[in-house]
């Protein structure tokens, strides 16, 4: 089996409590052979924790001294663009956390990189992999005439989770140039998105882009693009928001926020006129917290419900399972740049409808 060897540029939350573990225990298929972070006591710990001796402060510096297959853009979405098309100038394959950028204009400038490479763009949404949601999928081909849905994504802080499951490193060596270059780009990128708007507008365009991507992505595949959106709202900064999007002959309520309470509720859930299905999701800090199938149905007197859990294999497993397959075989992911736009374009329905 061909073994993958990968670049991670940041290694913050995500890498540390996701990624970096999963590669581990994926040795077979990936061997991390360069690490990358602005901050350098971050640095050499992960690169002494993973063995890692190929280390670097800047992008550019690894992928021009590294051999890589792929790479992992797992840094602040403000960069995301930036090292997506320096990799795919080099021909190396990206995988890329969502959100995977901010503008429609970066969305197509990677599209552009990419077509003039060898190599593929994945856009991480483990979410989509979960077994229990690619089971749903097939799932909601039988309910028939689906008559409403609902999706709701309202949880309490990451720490909650992270500080009783991993130990998560951080250092204040982050040099203040990088902090203010990122407020900077943070700026222009959401003027270039949604135009010259109160900060509370960016704010709930922010944690669009941030928690709920991995919500109307899911949404989308399971049943297709929304006509537009009828109405939406959004309270305390932007950090609480709903909506209700138009569908073909339906509505589909949707409502998100985060607060102070430990609990990770995110669910969608789709009804036909004598069944219902609904996928439920649950923290990814804390990988043996599967995601679940609840099937109910209604047929002559009989009321069943069932609860399906496929595995306990993690989504995240899953995903990088498939990346593999991405890199190893050339395929094109689900997941691609063009179908992380239709979440921009959901978006920026959402805000339009806001401020009307």
């Amino acid at each position: 089996m061909t073994k993958i060897k990968v670049g991670i540029i940041g290694l913050g939350e995500v890498a540390q409590m996701v990624h970096l573990p999963i590669l581990e225990s994926l040795s077979e298929l990936y061997e991390i052979v360069a690490l990358c972070d602005i901050s350098p006591k971050l640095l050499a710990k992960i690169g002494e924790k993973y063995r890692v001796e190929h280390l670097f402060l800047n992008m550019s510096d690894m992928l021009e001294q590294s051999e890589l297959d792929a790479v992992f853009v797992l840094n602040n979405m403000e960069y995301h663009t930036e090292c997506t098309v320096a990799a795919l100038k080099r021909n190396v394959h990206v995988f890329v956390e969502k959100p995977m950028c901010v503008t429609p204009a970066e969305v197509h400038e990677i599209i552009q990189a990419r077509d003039a490479s060898s190599a593929q763009v994945m856009v991480g949404y483990m979410r989509r992999f979960a077994p229990a949601y690619l089971q749903a999928l097939e799932e909601v081909k039988t309910l028939g005439p689906i008559i409403y849905a609902r999706v709701r994504d309202i949880i309490g802080p990451n720490p909650f989770f992270t500080r009783q499951s991993s130990p998560i490193y951080r250092f204040n060596d982050i040099p203040v140039e990088a902090v203010q270059d990122r407020k900077e780009r943070n700026a222009r990128l959401m003027r270039e998105a949604i135009g010259e708007l109160p900060d509370d507008m960016y704010g709930a365009y922010g944690l669009l882009l941030g928690l709920n991507s991995h919500d109307i992505s899911a949404m989308r595949e399971l049943i297709g693009m929304p006509i537009g959106v009828r109405a939406a709202s959004a309270w305390l900064g932007g950090r609480f928001k709903n909506a209700i999007f138009e569908y073909e002959g339906f509505n589909v309520t949707f409502e998100t926020g985060m607060d102070q309470q430990g609990r990770f509720d995110a669910h969608i859930e789709v009804y036909g006129e004598n069944k219902s299905i609904l996928v439920q999701y649950d923290t990814p800090y804390i990988r043996q917290l599967p995601t679940t199938l609840q099937i109910s149905e209604t047929i002559g007197d009989s009321f069943d419900q069932s609860t399906v859990r496929p595995t306990y294999k993690d989504a995240y497993v899953v995903e990088l399972e498939y990346f593999h397959e991405v890199v190893s075989k050339g395929t094109l992911p689900k997941t691609t740049p063009e179908d992380y736009l239709q979440d921009l374009i959901i978006f920026r329905m959402i805000m339009d409808a806001i401020q009307k």
